[in-house]
């Protein structure tokens, strides 16, 4: 008998656990004990992977068609996928006291997106006690608004799976409007954002921000992740505040302090979130379109948020106005920026964008009702890990939801990573000579 080895990369080995997670997600999705009618298989991969990838689009309501047990494993799905199935793991190894070696701390730093396999252990270890210490705290706010409303028993367990389904930015909901009954509520608009915002800025920058009390000795990281999302998100708020503050569908007929709420709520959440205030389908097309930029986006790296990150889509702009300055090197605060990362940021986007127009492309042949901008806005979502969705993702055929499905996982573990763990290594180290292309 031939015994072979089979060593898989970080990359790989991410892939295949992630994978793994997935698959068990929707086995215990498709137990009778988990709905309160029975699911076809498909659904219930689409929903698991929904979950796993914290992206929150759904195809059956959460609220009716899963029992407790089915919305605790959702919830538990939301989890793992959003604080990261090697975190749990290394959790586990330091609980029982297992030394981790190299090759784990390597798979750390591929899972949470660090450039050095430095402190990845103490990140671990701090990304839980945050994630609990926030999760709690978020569960006695909500359970003030919700405790009187639905009683002691349901209002405690609807504040838990919103605190974790919005810190993990998943956008999962019990009710089948999402957030839309709770447009003016200042409570729940003001915690439910403020959990996807603290889990979307990334945890290395809060990390960053526990231990450096200086705003001059933040990395350049935090520093762009800081500033970038704060202007993002007032910028996304002012846009739809003014392109809905006359639609009656939305936030028309809404008093002044309720269009405040709603735009700022619906201009967060399309970070990565996937909540909804207000009815998405019945948003002006230039609101819509805008949302799409935001998805694509996304939130910061190593954190519970998709799309192509923040901090990607910062250095491409860096880059390009270094280059029509004429400057060889791109800075940033007194500092400048490695051609390497510039090289990175340009990869992910452009696979991401091959990614989208694929599915975009492949969707508009298999999905015939849906308007050209319905079908661009879901896989934009799905890409994302939003979860939000103008009304079609129920209505999708069986090839449309395999689509999507793919989309959302690429989407969470990144282009490059399901890139390098697809890739051959090579050793190779050839240099050829210089010979310039014309472009532009």
């Amino acid at each position: 008998m031939i015994r072979r080895n089979i060593q898989l990369s970080p990359p790989q080995l991410l892939v295949s656990v992630f994978s793994g997670f997935i698959l068990l997600g929707t086995c215990l999705l498709k137990l009778p004990v988990s709905t309160t009618d029975s699911i076809t298989w498909i659904n219930a991969l689409f929903t698991s992977t929904s979950a796993m990838t914290v992206t929150g689009l759904v195809v059956v309501d959460t609220g009716t068609a899963f029992t407790v047990f089915g919305e605790v494993v959702i919830m538990c799905l939301i989890q793992v996928g959003g604080l990261g199935i090697m975190s749990f793991a290394m959790l586990i190894f330091l609980l029982i006291g297992k030394k981790i070696g190299f090759k784990e701390r390597l798979i750390i730093q591929q899972a949470l997106n660090q450039n050095s396999i430095g402190g990845v252990i103490r990140l671990v270890k701090h990304l839980f006690i945050f994630s609990l210490i926030v999760e709690s705290i978020a569960l006695v706010f909500l359970s003030i608004k919700w405790v009187p409303e639905y009683g002691i028993g349901k209002g405690l367990y609807y504040s838990l799976f919103h605190s974790i389904s919005a810190f993990n930015n998943a956008g999962f909901s019990i009710w089948s409007d999402s957030l839309m009954q709770y447009v003016d509520s200042p409570l729940v608009t003001i915690v439910i954002s403020c959990l996807f915002i603290i889990g979307g800025i990334g945890f290395t920058v809060l990390s960053d921000l526990w231990y450096t009390k200086s705003w001059r000795k933040l990395s350049l990281h935090t520093k762009l992740m800081i500033l970038g999302t704060f202007l993002l998100n007032v910028i996304a708020m002012l846009v739809i505040f003014l392109i809905e503050f006359n639609n009656v569908k939305t936030i028309g007929d809404l008093p002044l302090t309720g269009k405040l709420f709603g735009s700022y709520f619906q201009a967060v959440t399309t970070r990565t979130a996937g909540f909804n205030s207000v009815d998405i389908g019945s948003m002006e097309d230039s609101s819509i379109l805008f949302m799409i930029l935001l998805m694509f986006i996304g939130a910061g790296s190593a954190s519970t948020g998709g799309g192509i990150k923040l901090t990607t889509f910062i250095v491409i702009l860096f880059s390009m106005f270094a280059f029509i300055k004429g400057k060889k090197e791109i800075r940033a605060y007194n500092r400048q920026i490695d051609h390497t990362i510039v090289f990175k940021s340009l990869a992910i986007s452009m696979i991401s964008v091959l990614l989208v127009f694929s599915a975009l492309f492949i969707l508009t042949m298999t999905e015939k009702n849906p308007e050209f901008i319905s079908i661009l806005f879901e896989v934009v979502s799905a890409f994302g890990t939003v979860g939000l969705s103008m009304g079609i993702t129920g209505d999708l055929t069986y090839t449309g939801r395999w689509i999507i499905i793919l989309v959302m996982f690429i989407g969470k573990l990144g282009p490059l990573t399901l890139a390098f763990s697809l890739a051959k290594p090579t050793k190779e180290k050839v240099s050829y000579p210089k010979e310039d292309v014309l472009t532009g």
